[in-house]
């Protein structure tokens, strides 16, 4: 988008060395802003076909789990990872819902973007409209802020209010990040650091998301890791300034988080 490109930006790669000719995720860095060239957002490109979605509760978030699990990537699954990445506002500011396991943790809000897994296996991210309570067809569903991208287009209401998270220092420009899923189902993450919702957004739209939402914001919870090797061989953050080390999500984490797992017979 701007020139003269920096070495490898918008170039996709694989994120493993044994990842194949189909590769089931994509990595890249690109500028999105021509007012503000020296910030750079990272990208991954997660393939919904090869991949499966995992929400994985942390130590303290949510409340009201009996059963949370390791709240990390468990040693037996650690063969098949692609990549973690932060879960999202914790759910007493997010004033939002959530599904764990077909069960109702917290009300649904409908109008609220929500990233949705059905029983299927089908990850999508929409609009909530079901009202507060699980449809039967639902695995997991994970709610946070109105979207940012919909259908295509961006929310005309993007401001720099708090209804899109409280900031350190009440700083406008903060480390963002987010989630959208392409026009064939596959999920596009992305991070930056000092980001208006609204810049979030367009990196977004830009990678090609049709619809999006807010992940969480600042530098204590932005996460993205991707790991060279099996077995979580050499992980490595989306971007080197990411101030959580690459080994998050290998220990117990306090809060929740989005594991990806390669499917059986997949490549990479």
């Amino acid at each position: 988008l701007l020139h003269p490109a920096l070495q490898g930006e918008g170039v996709w790669h694989a994120a493993a060395v044994t990842a194949g000719r189909a590769p089931p995720m994509l990595l890249t860095t690109f500028r999105s802003d021509p007012e503000y060239p020296q910030f750079v957002a990272g990208v991954a490109w997660i393939d919904s076909r090869r991949t499966h979605l995992d929400y994985v509760p942390g130590l303290a978030e949510p409340p009201g789990i009996a059963d949370r699990g390791p709240a990390e990537v468990p040693p037996a699954r650690r063969r098949q990872v692609v990549a973690t990445f932060n879960g999202g506002f914790p759910l007493e500011t997010s004033n939002a819902g959530l599904i764990y396991r077909g069960q109702v943790v917290a009300p649904m809000v409908n109008g609220i973007a929500t990233l949705v897994e059905y029983r299927d296996g089908r990850i999508d991210i929409v609009r909530w409209s079901a009202g507060a309570s699980s449809p039967s067809n639902i695995r997991f569903a994970k709610q946070n802020l109105p979207p940012i991208v919909y259908e295509g287009k961006l929310n005309p209401n993007l401001s720099d209010g708090s209804e899109w998270g409280a900031t350190v220092n009440n700083a406008v420009r903060v480390w963002r990040s987010g989630l959208g899923i392409d026009r064939r189902g596959n999920l596009i993450y992305a991070a930056a650091n000092y980001q208006t919702v609204g810049s979030l957004a367009e990196i977004l739209r830009r990678a090609g998301a049709v619809r999006a939402l807010e992940l969480d914001i600042n530098e204590d919870w932005t996460s993205f890791i991707s790991y060279r090797y099996p077995g979580a061989g050499e992980p490595a953050n989306l971007l080197p300034e990411m101030f959580r080390p690459a080994s998050r999500y290998l220990t117990p984490d306090e809060r929740d988080f989005f594991a990806v797992y390669k499917k059986p017979g997949g490549a990479g």
